[in-house]
């Protein structure tokens, strides 16, 4: 994986403004340590960090090509896991390749299909190509949204990068906040809208999208999204084309020319894909495979289970890695270093995030890089199967709110009444919540239950899961790693979609038919296992220092970020005896002690990107 940026400007001459792309790439290191490269003509500047993971010597970026009257830049971020068909199908069209590297397949797959050029990719990427011909920039994002992509047009330029803060480096770009951006932040985060970059006019690529510009037009236009119809199959053969479809997914993600292992945490997402993996090590000579897993100092001693989460994962980790005969590695992380690491969090995200759920992944992904440049994790298995609570419990399946946003009102009293008024936060989340549903591929016919779970479906794929791929993607670049996520392959995507509700739920189990294809893959008490989230700490020492650290920035009197805030609510709430409190205000982690913790984000957030309100 990499950080790409860059400046298109039809009036100006770039090739002066080295300096100013520079910067914007120097923003980016964290996601490409390896190597920089930077490419300049009069109307164009684009940038690159490289993070090396296949074809060290040929894959040095922006890549040129030259077809025939025209020379192609591109720089790319990503991992084409199709790799060898795209080979085969472009060097039959008498494509010549110079190198091993997916850059150049996608320059020639470019030279191709041109604007469909992403439609024959199956990866996760966001990349740009500037044609010197047209003056014109093409950029493009996976079909899930697994790679960022950020962009803004002003006047006769166009700007683009891989995280917000790389165009916050360009001088014209400033970090502005209108209604719209403070309810973005305030009342949906840590989620976003599909498509918003919370700033005033910057924007993000949506997923399955690309956009053309030229000096006088710019389009974006969709090339992938989820389809409705009938599922044909019957139950035995869903279960193995899902099995097929996994493994396949797994197998080619395993590709690399560094050391790969795994992110478990013994529940049946992770467990099912080191199980593939394990095999295809030992299937190839590869030996064993590392496999990496995080808890919390303490955590045995203060663990309480909860609907969420009802068992600790550290016995099903030992069970698993003896299973898989795993070289596994326990990364064990202390509460200091958690609240410490809020900071380094904020600014791997750009915007206040999940708290310590993303503290912890930082953490957790610095150390698998002491041992690995590449992991597979299980992010999305839950979105894609119906793993959540919400889509089983009949309160959550019908709540007409995102159903992980159910607590918006009790979130909103901690907000000024000043703010409340500008961002009008329920409004804001139902219109949200009403434009998300007018999306979704209706199935004529469709029984009625079936209707709403697969509106369920979709709010997962397309506004909770991109949180998920966000903060992924955020906490492990901002430490060099890549972390790959085969539940996300559109291939397995795309057919799940259509299985009808009674075979996704199964036996009555959340991912129920996950269960059944992965039966003889895992071991029959793993494969049973009640689902299990991503572990937080229970230390109550967390909760008081995050609380303590959040009145600290209230007593202060000058933070920015007291003009948001309704401060003696906070207080009230803080002076609580708050162990025995339960306000789940942001999905299935996020709730007293990441209350706290997100302020103090927040803070950091205004005082440090000198964040404005419009």
């Amino acid at each position: 994986m990499c950080g790409i940026s860059g400046w298109i400007d039809w009036e100006r001459d770039v090739s002066q403004k080295r300096s100013v792309l520079e910067q914007m790439n120097k923003e980016l290191i964290c996601r490409g340590p390896d190597a920089e490269g930077f490419w300049l003509s009069r109307r164009a500047g684009l940038s690159h960090r490289r993070l090396i993971v296949i074809d060290p010597e040929g894959g040095v970026q922006p890549m040129v090509r030259r077809l025939h009257d025209r020379n192609r830049i591109i720089t790319y971020n990503g991992e084409i896991y199709n790799m060898d068909e795209l080979n085969r199908e472009l060097t039959s069209r008498g494509h010549v390749m110079r190198t091993r590297s997916d850059t150049e397949l996608i320059l020639a797959a470019y030279d191709e299909w041109g604007e469909d050029a992403p439609r024959h990719l199956n990866g996760i990427f966001a990349f740009a190509i500037w044609d010197e011909v047209e003056e014109s920039l093409f950029i493009a994002r996976d079909r899930i949204g697994v790679k960022p992509l950020f962009y803004t047009r002003r006047g006769q330029s166009l700007l683009f990068a891989s995280e917000l803060k790389s165009l916050l480096a360009h001088p014209e770009i400033e970090p502005v906040l209108d209604e719209e951006g403070l309810a973005e932040v305030l009342v949906m985060s840590p989620s976003r809208t599909p498509g918003h970059g919370v700033f005033k006019g910057v924007e993000e690529l949506r997923a399955g999208c690309w956009l053309k510009a030229t000096r006088d037009r710019m389009a974006i236009r969709s090339y992938w999204n989820l389809e409705s119809q009938p599922h044909e199959d019957d139950f035995e053969t869903t279960v193995e084309r899902v099995r097929e479809l996994f493994q396949d997914a797994v197998r080619r993600q395993l590709v690399s020319d560094v050391p790969v292992g795994t992110m478990l945490s013994g529940g049946l997402d992770s467990s099912a894909i080191s199980a593939c993996a394990a095999s295809h090590f030992r299937d190839n000579g590869m030996g064993p495979l590392d496999t990496f897993s995080v808890d919390y100092k303490e955590n045995d001693r203060f663990f309480k289970a909860n609907e969420f989460q009802p068992d600790p994962d550290a016995p099903w980790i030992r069970r698993m890695s003896s299973h898989l005969g795993s070289r596994h590695h326990d990364v064990v992380i202390e509460q200091r270093e958690l609240v410490d690491a809020l900071d380094a969090a904020l600014r791997a995200r750009d915007l206040p995030g999940m708290a310590d759920v993303d503290a912890s992944l930082l953490l957790f992904c610095q150390a698998i890089k002491q041992d690995a440049t590449v992991v597979l994790s299980g992010e999305c298995a839950d979105e894609v199967f119906g793993g959540y609570p919400w889509f089983h419990r009949p309160e959550m399946v019908h709540a007409q709110t995102f159903p992980w946003s159910r607590y918006i009102r009790e979130r909103i009293q901690f907000y000024s009444p000043e703010v409340e008024s500008r961002i009008l936060g329920e409004e804001y989340v139902g219109d949200r919540y009403r434009e998300a549903l007018a999306e979704v591929p209706r199935l004529v016919g469709e029984d009625p239950v079936e209707a709403r779970i697969r509106e369920i479906f979709y709010l997962n794929l397309t506004r909770w899961m991109p949180t998920l791929l966000d903060r992924k993607d955020r906490m492990s670049m901002a430490v060099g790693l890549e972390v790959r996520v085969p539940f996300c392959d559109h291939h397995l995507v795309e057919y799940v979609w259509n299985i009808p509700w009674s075979m996704k739920a199964v036996d009555g189990r959340e991912k129920g038919l996950l269960r059944r294809a992965m039966a003889g893959v895992l071991p029959d008490d793993v494969l049973q296992r009640k689902k299990s989230p991503y572990p937080k700490t229970h230390n109550p020492a967390y909760l008081e220092a995050v609380r303590n650290k959040a009145l600290a920035i209230l007593d202060t009197g000058t933070s920015p970020v007291l003009q948001l805030l309704d401060t003696d609510a906070l207080r009230n709430f803080a002076a609580r005896d708050l162990e025995k409190v339960n306000l789940p205000w942001f999905g299935q982690l996020m709730n007293v002690p990441q209350l706290f913790a997100w302020v103090v984000q927040l803070d950091l957030w205004m005082r440090e990107y000198k964040v404005r309100l419009a």
